[in-house]
């Protein structure tokens, strides 16, 4: 499977972050089974210049991310779910968290964040033009797919259909993505990952 840690140089690994349970699954994932230490992670994140700050304070409330993602990260323990407890840090900022998270998990693994305004591409236009700007060489995503997405496959070329629902990030980004793109979502605490690529789909990984 792509994506996984290998024997050769070190490796440019970008983590798209967002403060979503999808995002904390595909940085587990890359935590675990993407990277090393001697490789450098970046954790990625697309501002939206017309979302108001108190809508992201909203979105916090609604879905918190967890206050301290190293107590359940470090070396031994990478692949243990990441706490999704309602007393979590609400209004916490959240890159920082996942950037402790790493630190924590992997002490020597070089990891920075960048910060990058959508301005008038769209969202995977903007990811995949930096992935290339920064030469990444694995794009990881995570990816809230439905059952009929797995059954049928993702909707190649259907967004300028009249009440088609356009191609999500990840989708795009796996299959256009020039380095190797993972889609990452999570099954359960314990369950494993649904890994998806280019090459490989609906690719089960236990945890």
């Amino acid at each position: 499977m792509e994506g996984g840690t290998g024997t050769g140089g070190p490796k440019r690994v970008m983590v798209v972050a967002d403060p979503s349970r999808e995002s904390a699954a595909a940085l587990q994932y890359a935590l675990s089974h993407a990277v090393v230490e001697k490789d450098e992670l970046i954790l990625f994140h697309v501002t939206n210049a017309n979302q108001k700050r108190s809508t992201l304070s909203t979105l916090f409330r609604r879905q918190p991310f967890p206050a301290d993602l190293s107590s359940t990260t470090d070396s031994a323990t990478a692949s243990a779910p990441f706490p999704w407890a309602e007393g979590g840090a609400r209004d916490a900022d959240f890159l920082d968290v996942m950037k402790r998270a790493c630190e924590a998990a992997l002490p020597k693994l070089k990891v920075h964040v960048e910060k990058v305004e959508q301005g008038t591409m769209d969202k995977a236009a903007t990811i995949m033009f930096q992935s290339k700007a920064l030469t990444v060489d694995l794009l990881v995503i995570g990816q809230r797919r439905s059952l009929s997405a797995v059954i049928l496959g993702p909707r190649r070329g259907a967004g300028a259909m009249k009440g088609v629902k356009p191609v999500d990030p990840a989708e795009f980004l796996i299959e256009n993505s020039p380095c190797t793109c993972v889609g990452v979502q999570k099954k359960g605490q314990n369950a494993g990952y649904l890994l998806n690529t280019k090459t490989h789909k609906n690719f089960w990984l236990l945890a």
